[in-house]
């Protein structure tokens, strides 16, 4: 695939960025930004980088063997760290700026890992296109000095995704995916067991064959966003019937189809300063 030449040297800027460092810690998720910041540590400063996985309760298991079979493919080392959000209160409570905790809770598990490392440089995945969204994540970034080079580098992620795909990185067009608790909407508490029950109606939905959705949680209702393209397939084989089905199965009582579609970040909707339609 030809990537344009402005793209080209966007790429090259991550890379001269990337080797100054001279050694990196990669938080990696192996979604499609992780997974190509990790591949352009590795051109950059080859196994003077690490991959860092962190698991919990929020991350499916599914999504972590992926992670590991990502880091095997690039052949680069990868190390697993356990995280613990919901023991703080101020994550579990889910307010608006949930992610500022869950971020803290991760560069603070990353940061003596680094300090192992001979003082390497954590990194992590933002791109250009979460500047204009709600990512409290970012201040934690921000606040603990962790550097987000992809941004820095000025890279959209439509254009990851052309270079993905020129690399030939089998995440080039990879769903989006976000933690579990982002199923919530802010102000409902986040525990373990509703983590593991909407986990366990992704994988349903999933099993069905769509490949761009979400399953939001309120409580007795579960509420699915499916992308515009894919959703005329619910109607097709009773894929519908079985999905609603098995839900219920899960506890949920009312299963609805949102009209919008996937949205990525919807719970933001309700944020002050945000319009609807």
């Amino acid at each position: 695939m030809t990537v344009e030449p402005a793209v080209q040297t966007k790429y090259a800027r991550l890379v001269d960025l990337l080797r100054a460092m001279a050694r990196v810690v990669v938080a990696f998720s192996g979604g499609v930004d992780s997974t190509f910041l990790a591949r352009a540590a590795r051109e950059a400063v080859g196994e003077r980088a690490l991959l860092v996985t962190a698991d919990s309760e929020t991350y499916p298991a599914r999504e972590l063997a992926e992670a590991q079979s990502l880091a095997s493919l690039l052949g680069m080392r990868h190390v697993v760290v356990q995280t613990r959000e919901l023991d703080n209160p101020d994550y579990a409570r889910n307010p608006s700026d949930r992610c500022f905790f869950c971020k803290e809770e991760l560069f603070t598990r990353l940061a003596p890992i680094a300090a192992h490392e001979s003082d390497g440089v954590v990194v992590y995945g933002a791109v250009m296109d979460d500047l204009g969204d709600h990512r409290p994540g970012m201040r934690a970034a921000q606040e603990r000095g962790v550097r987000a080079p992809l941004i820095e580098a000025g890279l959209w992620k439509a254009e990851i995704r052309a270079l993905s795909r020129s690399f030939d990185l089998p995440t080039w067009d990879k769903p989006s995916f976000a933690c579990l608790s982002s199923r919530f909407q802010y102000g409902d508490e986040i525990t373990a067991a509703k983590l593991r029950r909407v986990d366990a109606a992704e994988e349903i939905v999933r099993a069905q064959g769509f490949r761009q959705f979400r399953v939001r949680h309120h409580e007795r209702l579960a509420r699915l966003e499916i992308a515009a393209d894919e959703m005329p397939r619910l109607w097709e084989d009773d894929r519908h019937a079985t999905i609603l089905r098995k839900l219920r199965e899960l506890g949920y009582v009312y299963v609805t189809v949102d009209l919008a579609g996937f949205q990525s970040g919807s719970a933001n909707l309700l944020l002050p300063g945000r319009g609807r339609a």
